[in-house]
């Protein structure tokens, strides 16, 4: 799945998931409530109600994803901030890939995609500054193990 689309002149277009009507509501509320800055890049304009950017090579939110795969009810999380967030193994594992990882035991969930750019101190950089607005915003459902 092809989240980004790159144009030129640095524009950016995220494509929003498919929303309920109450993934809807939750998400439009998280994107206005998220920071100026995320791991000291400045937020990017988008049109729509469920992404939102910041930076360039660009950090990229999308509410309202679907599970990632990978996850599971023995998945182990990474927690910054009172948020369990899971990180692909494969990722983990390559400091040169980008990071695609999850806010998980949340509805709706939230997924981030940090560029390799950006890693090691902006994995958790990222976690933290997103914390509050997707606390605030989302639901829990459950927490990892």
């Amino acid at each position: 799945m092809c989240a980004l689309l790159l144009a030129g002149c640095g524009s950016l277009k995220v494509e929003p998931p498919a929303l309920t009507a109450s993934e809807r509501t939750a998400c439009t509320a998280l994107v206005k409530a998220l920071p100026d800055h995320v791991n000291d890049q400045n937020a990017r304009s988008l049109s729509g109600t469920a992404v939102a950017a910041w930076g360039d090579p660009a950090i990229v939110l999308r509410c309202g994803v679907d599970k990632p795969k990978g996850f599971t009810k023995v998945a182990q999380c990474q927690t910054a901030n009172g948020m369990d967030w899971f990180v692909p193994n494969s990722a983990s594992n390559d400091p040169g890939a980008n990071v695609v990882m999850t806010a998980v035991g949340r509805v709706p969930l939230v997924q981030v995609t940090v560029p390799a750019q950006y890693r090691p101190e902006g994995l958790p950089a990222t976690m933290i500054d997103l914390a509050k607005a997707i606390r605030a915003h989302t639901k829990v459902v459950s927490h990892c193990q």
